[in-house]
C-alpha cells in the first residue's frame, strides 16, 4: 500500500518524538548499544510499511515494542551455533595459572639478590626491551 505525503510526515514526526523512549526499549532487549540501535531502525523499517494500519496511533508504541520482541528473537533463533555435537568430548586443558605463578616467584627470588641498581638495570632493560602493542 502506497503511503500518502501526510501519513510519511506524521510517522516521522512520530519517531522523532519517540525515537529516546523506543530505543530505551531497545536497550532493555538487547545489551550491546549498536544491536539496540539495530533492532530499533529495523523495527521502525517494518513498522513504517504497515504504518497506515495502525488505526489507533497511541498504540504506536506497544506495536513498535512487540515488532522489536519479534525481530529480536527471530535475530536469536538465526544465530550461528558454535558448538558443534559429537559422540566424544575432547580433552579440555585448562590454564590455572600455576606455572606463571611460580615463574614469577623464581625471578622475584633472584631478583633480591641481585643489589637494588642492579636490579633498576634489569628491570629497565627488560622495559625498554619490551614489544610494543
Amino acid at each position: 500500500m502506497a503511503q500518502t505525503n501526510g501519513e510519511v510526515l506524521e510517522f516521522e514526526e512520530y519517531v522523532r518524538t519517540r525515537q529516546e523512549a523506543l530505543l530505551r526499549s531497545a536497550r532493555r532487549l538487547v545489551p550491546d548499544p549498536v544491536d539496540a540501535q539495530d533492532l530499533l531502525q529495523t523495527a521502525l523499517a517494518r513498522t513504517y510499511g504497515r504504518w497506515d494500519g495502525i488505526a489507533d496511533k497511541s498504540l504506536a508504541d506497544a506495536y513498535l515494542r512487540r515488532v522489536m520482541i519479534n525481530t529480536r528473537t527471530e535475530w536469536w533463533r538465526a544465530r550461528k551455533l558454535e558448538e558443534v555435537p559429537t559422540e566424544q568430548l575432547p580433552d579440555a586443558s585448562v590454564e590455572d595459572g600455576s606455572e606463571q605463578r611460580a615463574d614469577r616467584a623464581l625471578l622475584m627470588d633472584v631478583l633480591k639478590v641481585l643489589a637494588p641498581k642492579q636490579r633498576s638495570v634489569v628491570v629497565l632493560r627488560r622495559w625498554v626491551c619490551r614489544p610494543v602493542r
